[in-house]
């Protein structure tokens, strides 16, 4: 074999191990977004406009908020399927508040609500040792019904527009809502990726027996990452309430799913310890931008459905043939 054939072959091993090492995970979201971001700029003259991408980020920033919670539960190994139901208390409270008190009150009790909620979920998985996806699916009925306790199942609205203004008014063309999920995706991001806590997160995901042989409290663990998706969750409510100015029993019914389907999408494995927050960001940016291009080019909303259903299989799918092959 000849000296060039060797250092061919030398380069094409090469190659090849460089192709192992890249997590399909990680880039699978990117080049996906990235081909229909591409693909709808070309086939609609309104996408790639700062009204447009402004107006996805103000209508997504609750679920948004909702799928970065989702993300930092997963890769703890817990789900938490509460969230939707929190966001229909911290709405209600904030408006409940704010009529009692002042706006910004209301805006701030709506956030803490959120926050305690979450602390609560961490407490009953603890307490009980039951599995997360049964006992936050027992606690969301029990929030949802708390929520149509405080509004007697009428919508609580409140007319001072000092309430709306985080909702409704935006900064350098963005809305404070839109603001709020970046902000809040970012900081996030930093938590998961580069403090002890965030090493924490992927070691309980990982091996959870491991981690507490390790010295790590994983039930302490887990319950933060109970309180991060409730704090979230309190955010959305808040932004939500603050949008329209109202709040009902109902206002987060359902959400939950679509977030924890933009994670799953985002490529965080399900079974725990992987996954990164800007991951599930592109997961629900990428359904996002699926809803806006089906509006924008006139497309039947019933195929919609089939096409997020269908990612969410893939996603799935894939993440259980990576694991298989490693």
């Amino acid at each position: 074999m000849s000296v060039d054939q060797v250092s061919a072959v030398g380069s094409w091993s090469r190659g090849r191990a460089l192709v192992r090492r890249v997590n399909v995970r990680d880039y699978g979201i990117v080049v996906a977004f990235g081909a229909l971001f591409i693909a709808l700029t070309f086939l609609s003259s309104n996408f790639l406009t700062q009204q447009n991408l402004a107006n996805i980020l103000d209508q997504w920033a609750a679920l948004g908020l909702l799928a970065v919670g989702e993300t930092i539960c997963i890769v703890a190994g817990v789900f938490d399927l509460s969230t939707g139901a929190m966001v229909s208390v911290s709405g209600v409270v904030a408006c409940k508040v704010a009529l009692s008190s002042s706006p910004a009150v209301g805006l701030a009790a709506g956030a803490l609500t959120g926050l305690g909620l979450g602390i609560a979920n961490g407490v009953v998985i603890h307490l009980t040792r039951i599995n997360s996806f049964i006992g936050t699916l027992a606690t969301s009925i029990v929030f949802a019904g708390a929520a149509i306790l405080v509004t007697g199942g009428n919508i609580v609205t409140v007319e001072d527009t000092a309430f709306g203004v985080i909702g409704q008014q935006a900064g350098a063309g963005v809305k404070y809502t839109g603001w709020a999920f970046i902000g809040f995706t970012i900081l996030a991001s930093l938590l998961l990726s580069r403090t002890i806590f965030g090493r924490y997160v992927y070691a309980v995901g990982g091996n959870a027996e491991a981690a507490r042989l390790s010295g790590i409290r994983v039930d302490l663990v887990r319950g933060a990452c109970f309180a991060i998706s409730g704090l979230a969750a309190g955010l959305a409510g808040m932004l939500l309430a603050s949008r329209t100015q109202s709040a009902q029993a109902n206002l987060g019914a359902g959400m939950e799913l679509t977030a924890i389907s933009a994670a799953v999408v985002g490529g965080t494995s399900i079974f725990g310890g992987d996954g990164a927050v800007w991951r599930g960001f592109l997961g629900i940016m990428l359904l996002a931008i699926i809803g806006n291009g089906f509006n924008l080019l006139d497309v039947n909303t019933t195929y919609q459905q089939i096409v997020y259903g269908g990612l969410i299989l893939i996603a799935v799918a894939a993440d259980q043939l990576l694991r298989r092959r490693a």
